[in-house]
């Protein structure tokens, strides 16, 4: 009996050792190295963060594509202020260089026609010199014979003469120069016609005589000439 009893408890303490051995031995297919542990643990961690990290990197690329766009818009604003700029610049140019021009004009004209006054009435003394040389008839310039006081004739002739060669030489350097169109067409622009007359042996609208003599200042007509035109028409 007590044999038995021995017995069984043996069995019960070998049966109780295996199962503790058995245990023990499935123990480690059940437990984690501390890498995998730490992985498991990180893992999830990770996977956050990286969620994270682009919603941030989606919202600064956002924002960088709003400043972008921003900036953008400040440098097509600049470059229109810039053409405005530039176009009021060459308008200001424009405007300073015509009234250069105009001013180098009116300076050019004051000082051409600033003696027109003057020259106005100067002609009518180079009238004088020219009723003067006329009255003085051409058979007695060109006789032969002479006596003292057609000599003193034609020498006054031929001072006044040279006078007013002088004078009409001097005049021509400051731009007023006389004019005669006899034989020339009318010009309604330079030419007053006193009178009209048919003549058979001279084209039509021909000046045949000239009344007065006409004088122009630097190109432009002081004034005209008195002319007789010939009208066969």
């Amino acid at each position: 009996m007590l044999r038995q009893t021995i017995t069984n408890t043996s069995r019960a303490l070998r049966s109780t050792v295996r199962a503790g051995a058995q245990r023990q031995l499935a123990r480690p297919q059940f437990i984690q190295s501390p890498i995998a542990a730490a992985a498991r643990t990180v893992a999830p961690r990770a996977r956050w963060y990286s969620a994270e990290a682009e919603t941030k990197s989606g919202e600064e690329k956002a924002a960088e594509e709003t400043e972008e766009v921003k900036l953008k818009k400040q440098l097509e604003a600049k470059e229109a202020e810039v053409r405005d700029w530039k176009d009021k610049y060459l308008r200001s140019v424009a405007d300073f260089r015509n009234l250069q021009d105009r001013t180098a004009r009116d300076m050019k004209a004051a000082r051409d026609f600033a003696i027109q006054k003057f020259a106005k009435d100067l002609v009518d003394s180079v009238d004088n010199f020219d009723r003067a040389l006329t009255m003085v008839p051409e058979e007695k310039l060109k006789s032969e014979e002479k006596s003292a006081h057609l000599q003193d004739l034609v020498n006054l002739y031929e001072g006044l003469k040279m006078t007013e060669n002088i004078l009409l030489e001097t005049l021509k350097k400051h731009g007023l120069e006389r004019f005669d169109p006899h034989g020339l067409p009318f010009n309604p622009n330079e030419h007053e016609a006193t009178f009209m007359t048919p003549m058979q042996d001279k084209e039509h609208n021909t000046v045949f005589h000239t009344q007065q003599k006409g004088f122009k200042l630097n190109g432009r007509v002081l004034r005209p000439a008195k002319v007789g035109v010939v009208k066969n028409k």
